[in-house]
């Protein structure tokens, strides 16, 4: 009976799989497995993701993420309601130019994301607050299972950029979510496919409404 693959076998398939191989070095890859084994050392005292086993975190927390790369633009990106670091600390080990801010108001969570930014020696600031009060611009804007676009517009509306774009990753496809989107942003919904993964994944892709623009693609 063959062995299952290895975390670094999978994150390599998976990433070839998006064909984002090139996209992410050797030594990016190393330090994406570095950051698994922090969060897995982490969760075993502090309760910050409900996937336990390690290949299920390269599909479900690493490629899920990494799944954004093309999407994600120059500048400064907020990972809104971080949490474990997800999809922010991903994005920022594979696009080390980008500046992000990680925002958990949560006091554990922002632990561990502190640990984990100094420990992998991360380009990214940490901040634990509310978003409401968070200060912008940024030119991107993440957001995993955080709320329904709405909420989470109205949370954190004001940090989007001009020309920015906000990434909200939803499963099955938010129809509902989309009929209630406040004016003034217009929102296109793209399949996210995930390596390995057996569910619906979806991103919708919001951006200020430009003036006259009154549709939605």
């Amino acid at each position: 009976m063959s062995s299952p693959p290895t975390p670094a076998t999978l994150l390599d398939d998976g990433l070839r799989a998006l064909g984002l191989e090139d996209a992410v070095p050797a030594a990016r890859r190393l330090r994406l497995l570095a950051y698994l084994d922090l969060l897995t050392g982490w969760n075993r005292h502090t309760n910050l993701t409900a996937v336990r086993e390690p290949a299920a975190m390269v599909t479900r927390h690493l490629l899920d993420a990494l799944a954004l790369l093309p999407h994600v633009q120059r500048g400064r990106l907020a990972d809104l309601g971080s949490g474990a670091g997800l999809p922010g600390i991903p994005l920022a080990i594979a696009r080390p130019d980008l500046a992000v801010t990680l925002v958990d108001s949560n006091g554990k969570k922002a632990r561990f994301l502190r640990a984990a930014v100094a420990e992998l020696g991360l380009a990214a600031t940490v901040a634990q607050a509310r978003i409401e009060t968070l200060q912008g611009p940024f030119e991107t804007i993440t957001a995993r299972a955080l709320s329904s676009l709405a909420q989470m517009l109205d949370w954190g509306g004001h940090l989007l950029a001009e020309g920015g774009i906000w990434l909200a990753q939803k499963g099955r496809y938010p129809d509902e979510e989309l009929r209630a989107l406040p004016p003034g942003y217009a929102a296109q919904t793209l399949p996210l496919p995930v390596p390995g993964l057996d569910a619906q994944r979806h991103l919708v892709i919001i951006r200020r409404r430009l003036p006259g623009n009154r549709s939605a693609a």
